[in-house]
């Protein structure tokens, strides 16, 4: 039976993605919010999608749709990352499911109160964490789970290019974001902790406006890893390219090729949520408390343990 969703964060980066997921599912998208009203890309998918630039009358024409007995299945959020947890619980309490994007919350002790939500509502939230449906990242937590008894070296790198906008903008602001380990680094971190483990150990070398690095320790990896958004830091013969992203994981010493098969993750997300196989509010705690522990602890500086790539020189914040 077709499902009706809303949407809230329309005119998001990553809102597209929602719609297109949606839309491949075969359900309905009734309603949208957003405070930007740059959202014509919903005209590709939902034309008859009623949008509100204010939350007020948002939540208004939510309960007459309710009390019209047009219920809502899934409300889904694409906000920028502070307010995530907010959102959800207005979704909870209007009587949906949830499906939001990462970071569920900036905050570990944000899990606990959400899920107190959920015991109170009877709805679920259901978080995207689609590197775990990532064919590549599937195969390689089998070949990590044949050798139990082996601890890996992890080199990660992850650099994805942006422009000056991004520090006006809520990304760059840490207490909105989380910062860079958060906003861009966080499913990487998840990737990490569910093939890998516990972690025993996170260090911080290195965390500016525009890139963080340190390392991790788990049951069975360290990993030294690198995130940026600053172009000058990526690889000369990716520059010479003329390509603005970079993902690279070395597996000791080795490359595991994973730079592909990310457009589909979104629809593969959706498939499972709706088959009631969606990854539960727990399994997000790990990842929330790495990015939390990076954010709130004072880098050491450089050492032994870092990313070859955490010795760049620093660059001083555009706006500084």
């Amino acid at each position: 039976m077709k499902k009706n969703f809303a949407l809230i964060g329309a005119a998001g980066y990553i809102a597209p993605r929602h719609m297109q997921a949606i839309k491949h599912t075969g359900n309905e998208l009734v309603a949208a919010l957003d405070k930007n009203d740059s959202v014509g890309i919903i005209d590709s998918y939902f034309p008859q999608a009623a949008f509100f630039t204010e939350y007020e009358r948002f939540d208004r024409h939510l309960e007459k749709l309710k009390r019209k007995g047009v219920q809502l299945d899934y409300i889904s959020i694409c906000s920028p990352n502070y307010l995530h947890d907010a959102h959800i619980r207005f979704a909870l309490r209007y009587g949906a499911d949830v499906i939001c994007e990462k970071p569920v919350a900036l905050n570990p002790w944000n899990i606990d109160a959400l899920q107190e939500i959920e015991q109170e509502t009877g709805n679920n939230i259901n978080t995207i964490l689609q590197l775990r449906l990532h064919k590549g990242v599937i195969a390689l937590k089998n070949k990590i789970e044949k050798s139990p008894q082996k601890v890996f070296d992890i080199d990660l790198s992850y650099i994805t290019s942006r422009g000056t906008w991004y520090y006006a903008s809520w990304k760059g602001n840490l207490t909105k974001s989380g910062g860079i380990a958060t906003n861009i680094g966080v499913h990487f971190f998840d990737m990490l902790c569910w093939i890998f483990g516990d972690i025993l150990e996170n260090e911080v070398h290195v965390h500016t406006h525009d890139r963080a690095a340190g390392f991790l320790r788990f049951e069975r990896a360290r990993v030294k890893w690198f995130l940026s958004i600053n172009q000058d830091t990526l690889p000369a013969d990716i520059k010479a390219s003329g390509k603005r992203t970079y993902r690279s994981i070395l597996l000791d010493g080795e490359e595991f090729e994973f730079s592909e098969g990310f457009t589909e993750l979104h629809n593969r997300s959706y498939e499972h949520i709706l088959a009631g196989k969606g990854f539960p509010l727990e399994e997000t705690r790990k990842s929330i408390e790495v990015v939390h522990n990076i954010r709130n602890t004072q880098p050491v500086g450089v050492n032994d343990n870092s990313h070859t790539l955490a010795r760049l020189p620093l660059s001083k914040h555009p706006f500084s």
